[in-house]
């Protein structure tokens, strides 16, 4: 979905691309000749999903075609800089800064071309005047000083932008097939995650650690058009309905304008899955675990690397639930097993397994996993596969030192 580009066309695009389009934003109260009027093209690019993470759900951007004036370049809302600093620490707290860029569709065709990803184009069906005040709201969005803006994953991003500047420049309404405000689509935020991370359980399972029980909650039908995909389907059924009552499909034809042969299944991760990992090392977990009771030994290495591994885990959730402008991170019921009270109390259950002696941290953690695992069907937050397994390994180390002491 976000596009990472090297850099941005210069004076040359940009002279290319917007001293002809004031021209057009002039000239919207006069007749300019038929051909020159019917020569503007515009239409919604939607691109397959790549392997990356951020490329998962697609890409949507918007195609401005002029041949009498050589005119071919395409609005990408999907910039960034991810060398810019402290770009990771700012995404994780929400305040990354995209922004609107100007290409020419040869570039933009050549980049996904290169990627493997397949490109499909939707003509709209707009007026003149329609084109016209697109055309005006793009190249203001395009000025310096509002091209950049502050990203929002589910409601501010490449494809929600788009369909907000064709929803504006329409004259009356765009009608969409169904009610789009109803939240009766029995789809959460966290089921389009899952949908279209399929094949990616790794890219998968850090999204839903990080997503909190908000993304749980039934989303309306506006909502789910943060994918592309959605809103390309959205809009292949959907309608302008003019002032006067008239109606009109919103688009005028559909095509695949760059085939690359390669399926989004070609590019699934199909080595060891969160799941199997976690499954093992409990397997792992529960051996060693026994071996130990029988031979009486604690074998409290066991327990510093998982209370580590959920203690570090348990910063970062920690972090994203209290501090992160994203708007689905908070609350995270997964706090109640991985959180940073695991790094602090390590120091004095390490010493204490060490020597011999009973760690009431250890068995208040068994405790607290035992009512987790008890209550997780009433927790309205839905949990990866893998994260039963990952409990069930503390739980069985408590459990063990339990035996012991």
């Amino acid at each position: 979905m976000k596009r990472h580009l090297a850099s941005l066309a210069l004076v040359s695009l940009v002279a290319l691309a917007f001293l002809p389009m004031r021209t057009f934003a002039q000239a919207e109260g006069q007749e300019p000749p038929t051909a020159s009027a019917d020569s503007i093209r515009i239409s919604l690019l939607t691109c397959e999903a790549g392997p990356k993470i951020y490329a998962l759900f697609g890409h949507s951007a918007l195609r401005l075609e002029r041949p009498d004036r050589g005119i071919d370049v395409v609005f990408n809302y999907g910039l960034f800089n991810f060398d810019a600093p402290y770009f990771v620490f700012r995404f994780a707290l929400g305040q990354t800064d995209y922004r609107l860029g100007v290409e020419r569709y040869r570039d933009f065709i050549l980049d996904n071309k290169r990627k493997g990803l397949d490109v499909y184009q939707q003509e709209l069906n707009l007026t003149r005047t329609e084109k016209l005040r697109l055309i005006d709201l793009l190249e203001e969005n395009y000025r310096p000083e509002n091209r950049i803006y502050r990203y929002n994953y589910f409601y501010d991003n490449c494809a929600t932008r788009p369909r907000d500047k064709v929803e504006a420049a329409v004259e009356g309404h765009i009608a969409y097939a169904d009610d789009m405000l109803t939240t009766d689509t029995g789809l959460t935020l966290r089921d389009m995650i899952n949908r279209y991370s399929e094949g990616h359980p790794w890219s998968r399972l850090g999204m839903n650690l990080c997503l909190g029980s908000k993304a749980d909650r039934p989303a309306d039908r506006r909502t789910l058009m943060f994918v592309p995909f959605v809103l390309q389907e959205y809009w292949r059924e959907a309608h302008i309905v003019a002032p006067d009552g008239s109606e009109r499909p919103l688009i005028a034809g559909e095509e695949r304008v760059l085939s690359t042969g390669i399926s989004p299944a070609d590019r699934y991760d199909h080595g060891i899955t969160p799941t199997t990992a976690a499954l093992i090392l409990l397997g792992i977990t529960l051996v060693l675990t026994i071996v130990g009771v029988v031979r009486g030994k604690q074998w409290w290495g066991i327990d510093l690397v998982l209370l580590l591994a959920a203690g570090l885990a348990g910063c970062i959730i920690a972090f994203l639930a209290l501090f992160s402008e994203h708007p689905a991170v908070s609350p995270n019921w997964l706090l109640w097993v991985f959180h940073p009270i695991h790094l602090l109390a390590l120091p004095c259950a390490m010493h204490r397994l060490a020597k011999g002696k009973v760690s009431w941290y250890m068995l208040l953690v068994g405790v607290s996993l035992i009512f987790f695992i008890a209550f997780m069907p009433l927790i309205p937050q839905k949990f990866d596969a893998a994260v039963v397994p990952l409990a069930l390994c503390l739980l069985t180390r408590s459990a063990g030192h339990v035996w012991l002491t």
